[in-house]
Order: C-alpha cells, then structure tokens, then sequence
C-alpha cells in the first residue's frame, strides 16, 4: 500500500542562490512536521540535509538532498538542491522530478544573480512557483524592496499573502493578508505562535494589500471578476480555487516571509503549500519519444502503464550505485522488473526506498508523485527512462550547460594511474556536466566542469570515496606548427656494419599549405630511381617526424612534401633506411623553412546583463579577443568574438567575478592562427626549459 495517495502528494524543489537559506527554510519545515527532533543549522554542522563531508565542510549545499513529511495529512516530498551555479545540472534535474518551486530570496540581499537563471529554468520546466522572503530579522531587512524586485527582475506580479509585523530585531511574526490574523512567534527556534489582532499601525497597509490581493484572484475567473466588481464578497473557497489555479496558470508569485533560522512564519506557507500547490495528477508528462519520433502519452495515473524517470545517480564504494527514480504514472513494487528504454534491457527492482536526507526507509509501493531509489541497476544512469512496457520509447533528455573550465589532472602515485578512470566514470555518472578525457596531443588527463569550485569538489569526492590522489594544473595549450617558407633537402642514410648494411637516399620538396590544408605527400619520382615500394617508407617517415615539431614539440601541420629525387642500392636499401632517410631529410628542412607556431582560435559567446557590457568587452579585448557583434536578449546581451585559447583557460572565474554569476558563454574551435611573434618566443623558451628539466 502506498504511502500517501497521488491527489495528497506535492513534490516542491527548493531553489535560490546560496546564502539565501533554503536549508535552513527546508530544516525549518521538517522539524515543524515533526519529522526531525531538532532544528537542524547548517553553521553547526547538524543539518540533515546538508550531509555530505564537503558541504559540512563549506556550509553550503553542493548536492540535492531528498527528504518527505506529512503535513496536516498531505505528503510533502522536498528537494533541497545547491544555490551555486557550479552545481547547476542538480537544479537542472530536480525540475525535472518536481511539480512546483519554492524560491528563497534574502530580504537583505534582495534577488542574487543565481535565482534570475534558475527562476528561466523553472518556467522552461512549467512548475509553479512561490517565493519566500527569508531573514527578515536581519539587519536591514526590506520587505518591500524584494517585492519590487519581484515585479523589476522577475517580470512577475508578486501576491503578498503575509506581511511581516516589524522587521529586523523588531520582527515579530506576519499578518495572514486574506483571514485579516496576525501570528506573533516566539523567537527561540521552537515555530511556537500564538494568534493576536492586526497591529493598529497596519490596517491601513493591510486594508491596502488585502484590496489588491482580492482584485488580482478575481482576475484569475470571469465569474469571480463579475461577483467581485458586483460588489459580492468573494468566500474562502473561492479565494483558494482563485489561488490555486492562478498559481498553476503562473499569473502571480505567492509570497511569503518569515525567518528560517529562527523558525518564524514558516508554517503559514506550510499550510499554503498543502492547501493550493498542484499535486502530481494535476502536470500533464511530456510526451515519450522513439528513434523514429514516433510518440507516447501516459497519464499521471496508477491505472496506467509504469514510467519512471531517473533523475539522479548516488554512487559509493561499498553500497554501489542507487538511482533515485520520479514516478511518473503507474505502479512499481519491490522484487519486480523494469525496461530501460535507452539501453533496451530489463532491469531488476530489489528494495524500493524513501530518503530522508542520508537515512533510508523501505517502501512497499509507488505511484504517481512518489520519488524513491533503487539500488545496483546494472545498465541505468541518469535521465534514463524506466519503463513496464518492453518499449523503447524515451523522455526528453535535459539540456546541461557546456563544461567551461577545464583542468589538467595527474595521479599522485602509480597505484592512483590504474584507479583514476573508472573512478571519474563513477563521479560522471553522478554529475552528467563533469567530463574527463585524455588530450591526445598532450598526453594530459583533462576534468572540465563549470568552474572551480566544481572540479574541486569533484577532485574531493574522488579521494574521499576511491581513495584517488590528483594534483590539478592548467593545462597545456594544444600548440601547432608550421612553415612560412620552401625549402628542398637531401635525406640520406648510410650504414655500413658487416653484412647487410643500410642505405636510403632522398631529395624532398617541402612547401606551405594554406591554413587548415593539414598534409599532403606527392611522389614525383621518375625513371625508377627510388623503387616505388619504398615510398611509403619515406612519407611513413616524414608523417612520424612531423609530430614533433622543432619549436616546442607540438605537432606540425598544413605542409606539402614532395619527393622528387634520390637513390638506392639494391642488397643494402630497406623500408627501415628509406624511413629513416625521410625522417632526415625533413628535420633538415624544417631548419631552413622558417617554422612558426599556431595556437587554436575559439568562437566564444558571452551572456551577460546590459549593465556588465562595458566591462566584459574591456576584459575580452584584454585577452586579445576580436570582437564579430552583438545581440540583444531581452535584458541581456550576446556578445560573440574570437579569442584564443590560452586567454579563456581562467575565463570562468574572471567572467563571474565580472557579472556577479550573471554572465554564461560558450566555445567552440574556430581555426588556427600564428602566435604573435613577441608571444612566441616566451612559450619556445618555456617549452624548451621544460624539456631540459625531465
């Protein structure tokens, strides 16, 4: 039996900037719910959703932390998810397992960068939302400035459903806006209040509020608005169906206010939250997709097919790996099967089970609205489709931000060197942003991820739970080479030493190409004077040889070689000495053809506010960036250029610093150009010192 019937559920994601309290707003509903015995802090190191070593280590949130309660007999699934644009692919996934969003906004601080992109993710997602104005008894707390912001950066209507008695140490508790009651808290963390008359020196605010509130619910249905400018008073069962569908519809942001930390005015949005957020029946599932695109509809119904989506992978060194699954429609029961639509294969369901932040509880059925884990599925990762039919129909795939920073990784000891891939594998199947290659023409390792808050932490679990060791550094820039110049040289090899010796004898043309031409070999030869199976030999030679290249070791490219002359002895000539004659001859050429080194030259698009132009321009022009143009993207500006890659290896950090988290760009290679020669000289030299030094 299920626990909580599908109508009774409301799944919400908590979402904001970090620092804003979300935590602290999430502890704060568990310990009202009785569902903690304590009110848990994050600074004392005694949250239960902030568990994980690093995030007690920072205080602060870095992975999304699952937790259900029962509220006034409603089950409230909650998702704490981490306030840093690091972290971004957990905000990501979460809306893709909840229905409805609570947003956090520091009354200080008013609305952070942050919270403006995950407020676009949410209205991507289609989930509701609702804000609480948290820290209102802080120093220089202002409710109404937040709520102007509201309407200036979220471009929504606010809906003040409380307003707040006092404000900073003088905060007392809230006016409930629409039942006229005031709510004074005891300021000692236990959520007690007590009922009390509207302040005298608010009833002509309230009087205000309650006119606008009530005018903009009516608006919300044709027949409320006829009643309403009729003159009739509209009753609470209107007033709540008003509220609940223009929430669902998105025509106004619920707000709420309270302090977290002392756990001041957090049950009236509790009482909210069960009373007008959409339960799991109530959001149509996206439709599902084949190959072909052929489509799927299931409805959000136990009657229905099971569909399950994978929003999350935990993995461990000793439990192995747990997915953490939304049910979508359908049922699914412990010790029974389940299809992945992607991989194509069944999957065996063990345990079915509840989180509540690191505890674990058995479940013995779920439905629609339930989000539960399954342990050691074999071929499962996240945004994987999980499926009752044998089908191979999937959910849309979530689009994730493009790694921006990268990071050269070396393991610290031989035995790290054999550990080190399949345990990033395990860290990216948790975070699908992460991404760790081998760069072919460096030899390195390379982390990319958001920024570096993100590989750090990523580098921390990699210790911690794999016993990995790495140290990080920038890594090396794929340098080029090539020539400015035609040159033809005679490659000769001769070896005498008994017996069979070694000869091979070539003339070679060696020419530039135009840029991005890569190599091209020609036989010239005529009248048989280098015998046709040895050419090979002699581009085998040249092609090895123009790996290394003369300046830095880099690669050679965009060359023409030419063989067009030589000779050979019939018992003493080889493939090995022709090779080695080729390999000669264009070491020798390269000398006189004026090499030069290329770097790679990316196209990078930079989102950033209007107000942060001037400065991201100075920035990119001082890394040697070529502006191409501009795009205006509401309230927001697209700025693409051309810029090389050794000037964007520590782009994150600076472009954050910039636009306080506000800006985002992309890249992408473009082509390779020549080094500015006062530059090239500086990275020979430093290419040099570092092979003299191994």
């Amino acid at each position: 039996m299920r626990k909580y019937r599908t109508e009774n559920l409301r799944d919400v994601i908590i979402m904001s900037q970090s620092g804003a309290g979300k935590t602290s707003l999430g502890e704060a509903f568990l310990f009202n719910a009785k569902a903690t015995s304590r009110l848990g802090k994050v600074l004392d190191g005694n949250s239960v959703l902030d568990f994980e070593p690093e995030e007690v280590k920072r205080q602060s949130s870095i992975f999304s932390a699952l937790h259900t309660f029962k509220w006034k007999n409603y089950g409230v699934v909650m998702l704490d998810t981490p306030g840093d644009n690091n972290f971004t692919s957990e905000a990501i996934l979460g809306l893709k397992s909840a229905d409805n969003a609570l947003f956090v906004i520091d009354a200080i601080d008013s609305i952070k960068p942050y919270s403006e992109n995950l407020w676009k993710l949410a209205g991507e997602e289609g989930v509701t939302r609702t804000c609480f104005i948290n820290k209102m008894d802080r120093e220089r707390a202002n409710f109404d400035q937040v709520l102007q912001d509201i309407t200036e950066v979220f471009e929504m209507k606010p809906l003040p459903l409380v307003l707040p008695i006092g404000a900073e140490e003088s905060f007392a508790g809230v006016v409930d806006v629409l039942k006229k009651k005031a709510f004074l808290f005891e300021k000692d963390g236990s959520g007690a209040f007590k009922e009390a008359p509207v302040p005298a020196d608010m009833e002509d605010q309230l009087e205000e509020v309650y006119g606008k509130v009530i005018e903009d619910l009516a608006e919300v249905d044709d027949a409320l608005m006829e009643k309403y400018l009729e003159g009739g008073e509209l009753s609470q069962a209107e007033l709540d169906s008003a509220l609940s569908a223009g929430l669902a519809r998105g025509l106004f942001l619920p707000v709420f206010c309270g302090s977290a930390l002392l756990n001041m005015g957090v049950q009236p949005l509790l009482d909210f939250m069960v009373s007008s957020f959409i339960s799991p029946d109530r959001r149509a599932i996206p439709a599902l997709k084949n190959s072909k695109g052929e489509t799927k509809e299931y409805k959000p119904s136990e009657d229905q097919p099971f569909c399950g989506y994978v929003f999350k992978t935990m993995s461990d060194p000793y439990t192995g790996t747990m997915s953490i699954v939304r049910c979508l429609s359908g049922t699914l029961s412990p010790d029974s099967s389940a299809y992945n639509a992607r991989s194509e294969i069944k999957e065996r369901i063990g345990s079915l089970i509840m989180l509540e932040g690191k505890a674990q509880k058995p479940l013995e059925l779920v439905g629609p609205g339930d989000i539960f884990a399954v342990a050691k599925l074999k071929e499962t990762k996240t945004g994987d489709t999980l499926l009752s039919e044998s089908i191979p129909f999937t959910l849309p795939s979530p689009v994730f931000p493009e790694p921006i920073m990268n990071m050269a990784v070396s393991p610290k000891t031989k035995a790290d060197v054999e550990k080190i891939m399949p345990a990033f594998q395990k860290i990216m199947d948790e975070d699908p942003v992460l991404k760790v290659f081998r760069d072919e023409q460096t030899g390195e390792f390379i982390l990319s991820g958001l920024g570096q808050l993100h590989i750090e932490i990523a580098v921390d679990r990699l210790k911690r739970r794999y016993g990995v060791e790495v140290d990080l550094k920038t890594p090396k820039v794929p340098y080029k080479e090539t020539i400015t110049a035609s040159a033809e040289v005679q490659g000769k090899h001769k070896k005498q030493t008994g017996g069979h010796g070694q000869f091979g004898d070539c003339w070679l043309r060696i020419e530039p190409l135009e840029r991005g031409a890569g190599f091209e070999f020609v036989n010239a030869i005529v009248g048989g004077v280098i015998p046709r199976q040895y050419i090979p030999a002699i581009e085998k030679g040249v092609i090895e040889s123009m790996q290394t290249g003369p300046l830095t070791g880099n690669p050679v490219v965009d060359i023409k070689v030419t063989v067009y002359f030589g000779s050979y002895h019939e018992v003493d000539s080889s493939e090995m000495a022709f090779k080695i004659a080729g390999s000669l001859a264009f070491k020798k050429a390269m000398e006189q053809c004026r090499p030069i080194l290329l770097e790679p030259i990316m196209n990078i698009a930079v989102t950033v506010p209007e107000e942060c132009m001037g400065d991201v321009m100075g920035d990119l022009n001082s890394r040697r960036a070529k502006i191409e143009g501009m795009n205006a993207r509401g309230k927001y500006q697209e700025l693409k250029a051309q810029i090389p890659l050794a000037e964007v290896l520590t782009y994150a950090a600076s472009l954050t610093s910039i636009t306080s988290g506000r800006g985002t760009f992309t890249l992408s290679f473009s082509h390779l150009d020549p080094v500015p020669y006062n530059l090239q000289d500086k990275i020979i030299e430093e290419a040099r010192a570092a092979r003299d030094g191994k």
